[in-house]
């Protein structure tokens, strides 16, 4: 079977990123490759494997066009309403927490983080028992 193990993400600006992640989700960088013409930074923290790749462009000035086919990363959380707390006391961009139930049954409580380049990250507490990791 195949292993997840990254998710790339194209960003403008280094120190400005990789300072939203580790304060948005504790990541923290583990790797950083530079080439000619880019540089990979690779984060994580110790509660996974799965890392985050950050790609510089050299030379780039202009925001990505994100497009209409990119979603969303999702990171799960113990706590929705306090981690929403925490995020907003920090000053980042957080839609409201919703819930999202069907016939009676809660599947999450969730809210929508947006990184410094225009990525969205969804924070979700899950519903049901045994699937929150």
């Amino acid at each position: 079977m195949a292993k997840m193990i990254h998710s790339m993400l194209r960003v403008l600006d280094e120190a400005r990123s990789v300072a939203f992640y580790q304060i948005a989700l504790g990541l923290k960088p583990v790797d950083k490759v530079v080439f000619d013409s880019f540089t990979l930074i690779y984060l994580t923290n110790a509660e996974q494997t799965f890392e985050l790749e950050l790609t510089i462009n050299h030379g780039r000035t202009e925001p990505y066009d994100l497009g209409n086919g990119y979603g969303h990363l999702a990171v799960s959380v113990e706590d929705a309403a306090a981690e929403h707390a925490r995020l907003h006391k920090e000053g980042l961009t957080l839609t409201p927490v919703k819930t999202l139930e069907n016939n009676g049954r809660v599947i999450g409580t969730f809210f929508f983080l947006t990184d410094p380049d225009g990525y969205k990250i969804e924070v979700l507490q899950r519903g049901a028992p045994g699937r929150f990791v």
